[in-house]
């Protein structure tokens, strides 16, 4: 005999936001850091890459959120329309009248 399977645990909730801005914090203190040590000729091309992961971190910073809005709403419209379903399929179980119902025979 098998045992009932336990229930999904829900999504774990997360600050998106937080961990975008930590990450271009980190290109940042990069970027800094090898503009102090000072790089060679040949390897300047390191803080284009710091500047691309913080410009990276400020477009995650500006769009998580609204990723998040257009979800969340998305989520109340697809909610919203199952309600109406379940409504019209609850109302559609009644028997409808019709005209040879209600013929004298």
């Amino acid at each position: 005999m098998t045992r009932p399977r336990r229930p999904d645990p829900p999504p774990m909730q997360t600050n998106d936001v937080r961990i975008a801005a930590a990450g271009a914090a980190a290109w940042a203190v990069a970027f800094v850091v090898l503009l102090i040590v000072g790089l060679p000729s040949e390897d300047r091309w390191w803080l284009w890459v710091c500047v691309t992961g913080f410009a990276s971190g400020v477009f995650g910073v500006w769009y998580v959120p609204r990723l998040q809005a257009r979800r969340a709403a998305q989520e109340a419209a697809r909610a919203a329309q199952r309600e109406a379903d379940a409504k019209a399929d609850t109302e559609g179980d009644k028997p409808a009248e019709t005209a040879e119902h209600g013929r004298a025979e």
